[in-house]
């Protein structure tokens, strides 16, 4: 069995795009998880995709345009095997 990657999801432009491959990436069993350039975009297209990567555990985290959230960010993109930013 392969071992289990870290994938890492940029929503930077189109939020409720990078929302909905993140949800698809689920179903990798790889351990996905999310940062959000800035707030996430309510509605109900944002709400369907949030429910589904709240029950599959994907960790959210919004990232602040400081010098401290960046640095943050960067890091964790080192820690990942894939990245993606949509």
């Amino acid at each position: 069995m392969a071992e289990q990657k870290k994938i890492l999801m940029i929503a930077a432009q189109k939020k409720i795009e990078a929302l909905r491959m993140a949800s698809g990436l689920t179903l990798l069993d790889d351990a996905v998880s999310i940062a959000s350039m800035g707030q996430l975009p309510e509605g109900p297209e944002a709400a369907e995709q949030l429910e589904a990567l709240e029950f599959a555990d994907v960790p959210i985290e919004a990232v602040d345009a400081g010098e401290g959230g960046l640095q943050a960010l960067a890091l964790r993109i080192i820690d990942s095997d894939v990245v993606f930013c949509v």
